[in-house]
């Protein structure tokens, strides 16, 4: 692997677990001190407790989730992104259905996504990025999980597991402590804090 190559997906690598962290971790506005404790540290992507509960929905591109999705607890969905192309109205399709989709995982407690997404300019073009996604959230314990797997930008894989096999013949402890978080070519993933929600702070 090149040097720009390494540079580009370990700068990628922290991006996305910038974002993640970014996302996931407690403001200080959202802090409750009367709110119990969540275990702070991130860790390796791991499924969520209530997997074995999920019943599936599966929604094809620019689909809309019926409105009583909305109130399923556990909610868990897995949707079809893969039609994102400007010339034949599939970006536009995935633009109307994604406020409804948003808007179905906002009340419930317990949440699993799983998507597939393509992004690119005409029908069997390469895609400009393309993964495929899993994230759920557990309010209820206070635990969020995000994992990319098969990410590509412009036909080239990046992510976690690009840096670990890139550094493992020279820096081998380095190596195994990012495959933690993405030991594979295109994979980067990791579990960590939610804030504290009082609506779900009793069952889950």
């Amino acid at each position: 692997m090149s040097y720009l190559r390494l540079r580009n997906t370990l700068v990628a690598c922290a991006l996305a677990l910038g974002v993640c962290a970014v996302t996931a971790s407690p403001s200080a506005a959202a802090t409750n001190t009367a709110a119990p404790s969540p275990p702070t540290v991130a860790g390796p992507f791991a499924e969520p407790g209530f997997a074995s509960a999920c019943t599936w929905h599966r929604l094809g591109e620019g689909e809309q989730p019926p409105w009583w999705l909305a109130f399923a607890d556990p909610l868990c969905v897995e949707y079809s992104k893969r039609d994102i192309t400007l010339d034949n109205g599939g970006a536009l399709r995935f633009l109307l259905a994604e406020p409804s989709r948003l808007a179905a995982s906002l009340l419930t407690c317990r949440y699993y996504q799983k998507d597939h997404w393509s992004v690119q300019s005409t029908t069997g073009a390469v895609p400009w990025v393309a993964w495929d996604g899993q994230y759920w959230w557990d309010k209820s314990r206070q635990r969020l999980g995000v994992r990319l797997a098969n990410f590509r930008v412009n036909g080239t894989p990046a992510g976690i597991g690009d840096a670990a096999i890139a550094l493992r013949p020279l820096h081998p402890d380095l190596a195994d402590a990012l495959a933690a978080y993405g030991a594979v070519s295109g994979e980067s993933g990791l579990t960590t804090a939610l804030p504290f929600d009082l609506r779900c702070a009793v069952g889950g």
